[in-house]
């Protein structure tokens, strides 16, 4: 029987048939031929458009040969770092490494270098000096211009340059990677590639370039912070397609990296036709004895019904690579799909996720965006919901019940996000109701991220008032169905525009919610971000207003510390945060202290912790929010009411 999977090996070339391969792929994960997993997509494109591709994934970064097993390429090398940037895959916050990798099998480490586009870039050019090279994923995608990288605490030249690729498709790709697949079949040599939009190039020549802005230079924004602050606002101002100008950043030595207008939205018909191409929707079978790769069960059973958002979270990348229109297969494609999973040996009656970025988004914010682009200078539903925001769930709520009404299953979820303001903005509560009585089990995690407005400004996101709205209207209904479900929120510590008085803040809302979140995310300064611009300036980009920035490890463990006040471990630092902020008086004996004063044994203090939340709604979550991914649900045993107090 043929091997359905693209080659891996020469063996698979020559049962294919083929004598060279017209692209080499790259990537940092094991290969899994699945549309959640870029490269699969790009692949199977690809090859529906008449191209060869073969597949080598994580490689020896230290050894020559192992980027030679598929021989040399006719038309090019293509390198993607991973579904997740390398970096954030290897390090948390605190740049302590991670113990597991779900991209690689059996979950195991190291298989994959850091900063793993420019490291396998540099690779292949020792090899194949003349060799065109494409790097794209997130990866590439949010390091295509100058930007500011957390690990190294350095400002990074494009990835462009360090990786010595020739040009990056940034974004999904799709469009871009079959246009420059053309172009080098064509026999265009890949220096004169500069035309496609969703591109980025490097040139000593900028004569040419129509209407193109020009950026602050690599070395004035290294010398000047604020000249960062100014480059990043414009690179904002131009993800639209529609009204994007051409980017230009000077490099020394008269170079000059080049960004091209994002590509155009997918249409709906051309989304659908990326979902049916033949993948085989699993890893490949050579992972089987290393124990598989345990990405795959985040996705395995999601259907993914959106693209884009238009919800302008600071701290999200979304907008620099899938932008912010909205893009949307339809119901047959995926009823289809769901369809095909429901065949899955493995299927249990259960999707666990149908959305994307953010879950109700099916349509545009308002009717002008798919004619002639988002607005520059103001956001959808930030700080206020524009009058011009079309809210409405009537589609997704359609799409919703076809899924629950196919033979096998018994119940949809939707766990990639529901974005509360968007929701509130629908005039009809249709949808609400059914989220509530149909498509949670036990719990709905929302992100509020804080609880403070004047961090929550920084944030993007509404002011707290608009989620105690959403809390009440949530358990309203849960009553009026005669249900008693809850309300897990993330929360995110040392976000720029946090200090220790907003981080008493948000222990003190958590007092009064009876409520302490297990783990705490911490602010992750991911390149290509409002927030991280923030982070590493000490300037909101969008008003050049500087902004309070925790950078200090002892005060960020302050501040994760206040929000898990109740943990006996995080005594002395929650003490110490309020000594330092004069808040005295949240230590002591009262139902409104935080901690009690420190003459008791351990025991008695321990004893104490236990004992206050005897009878209580007191929940203990284990939820960290990663945008756009699928979450486990809770085990039965953790599921608490964690905002009953608030609103009986």
């Amino acid at each position: 029987m043929e091997n359905r999977f693209l080659p891996i090996s020469k063996e698979d070339m020559i049962n294919r048939g083929i004598d060279q391969l017209d692209f080499v792929y790259v990537i940092g994960d094991a290969y899994v031929d699945h549309p959640s997993f870029g490269p699969a997509i790009i692949s199977r494109i690809l090859e529906d458009n008449g191209y060869s591709v073969g597949i080598i994934a994580q490689p020896d970064w230290k050894n020559e040969e192992s980027i030679t097993i598929l021989g040399k390429p006719r038309l090019g090398f293509l390198i993607c770092g991973g579904n997740m940037d390398s970096m954030v895959n290897h390090y948390f916050v605190s740049k302590k490494p991670r113990p597991t990798d779900a991209y690689t099998p059996g979950g195991k480490t190291g298989k994959r270098p850091d900063h793993a586009v420019a490291v396998y870039g540099n690779l292949i050019r020792r090899v194949y000096k003349d060799t065109p090279i494409i790097i794209g994923g997130i990866e590439a995608s949010l390091r295509r211009l100058a930007h500011y990288d957390y690990w190294s605490d350095s400002f990074k030249r494009s990835i462009l340059l360090d990786s010595q690729a020739d040009i990056i498709s940034y974004g999904m790709g799709e469009k871009s990677i079959v246009e420059i697949a053309d172009a080098l079949n064509s026999g265009i040599d890949v220096k004169h590639i500069t035309f496609i939009q969703g591109t980025v190039y490097k040139t000593k020549d900028i004569s040419d370039i129509y209407k193109g802005e020009i950026l602050p230079t690599y070395e004035e924004m290294k010398a000047d912070k604020l000249r960062y602050a100014d480059s990043f606002q414009i690179q904002y101002e131009n993800t639209d397609p529609f009204s994007g100008k051409t980017l230009i950043e000077e490099y020394p030595n008269g170079i000059y990296v080049v960004q091209n207008p994002p590509a155009m939205p997918l249409s709906t018909e051309e989304m659908d036709h990326i979902y049916e191409l033949p993948y085989m929707r699993t890893y490949h079978p050579i992972y089987e004895k290393d124990g598989g790769i345990p990405a795959i069960a985040e996705i395995k059973f999601s259907l993914i019904s959106n693209r884009g958002c238009f919800g302008g979270c600071s701290f999200c990348a979304l907008t620099f690579h899938q932008g912010r229109c909205v893009q949307v297969r339809s119901h047959e494609s995926i009823i289809e799909e769901a369809k095909l999973v429901t065949e899955d040996k493995d299927f249990k009656g259960y999707i666990h996720d149908v959305g994307g970025p953010t879950a109700n988004f099916r349509q545009p914010s308002c009717e002008k965006q798919m004619r002639v682009g988002v607005c520059k200078n103001r956001q959808c539903l930030f700080p206020k919901p524009c009058p011009n925001m079309k809210a409405d769930h009537s589609d997704y709520l359609e799409l919703l019940r076809k899924l629950r009404s196919l033979p096998k299953v018994k119940k949809v979820f939707i766990r990639s996000g529901i974005r509360f303001d968007y929701l509130l903005a629908d005039k009809d509560d249709t949808f609400f109701y059914e989220l509530v009585e149909h498509h949670i089990s036990g719990q709905l995690k929302v992100a509020p991220e804080h609880i403070s407005d004047a961090v929550l400004s920084k944030m993007g996101k509404p002011e707290n008032a608009v989620y105690e709205r959403f809390v009440k209207k949530y358990y309203d209904i849960n009553k009026k169905l005669g249900k008693k479900q809850f309300l897990v929120p993330y929360l995110m510590s040392s976000h720029p525009g946090s200090t220790l008085k907003e981080a008493i803040e948000l222990a003190e809302y958590l007092r009064d919610l009876g409520y302490m979140p297990e783990q705490v995310q911490d602010f992750y300064p991911t390149p290509s971000t409002i927030s991280t611009v923030m982070y590493y300036t000490g300037i909101d980009p969008r008003d050049k207003k500087p902004v309070y920035v925790c950078k200090n490890p002892h005060e960020k463990a302050m501040q994760r510390a206040l929000i898990q006040y109740r943990n006996p471990k995080n005594y002395e630092l929650v003490k110490e945060a309020l000594l330092k902020t004069g808040r005295e008086d949240l230590i002591g004996f009262d139902k409104k202290c935080l901690i009690r004063p420190r003459n008791m044994s351990n025991q008695t203090q321990n004893s104490a912790y236990k004992g206050n939340n005897k009878g209580k709604d007191f929940k203990v979550s284990s939820g960290t929010q990663t945008k756009g991914k699928a979450s486990k649900p809770a085990k039965k045993s953790t599921i608490r009411n964690v905002h009953k107090k608030k609103t009986k």
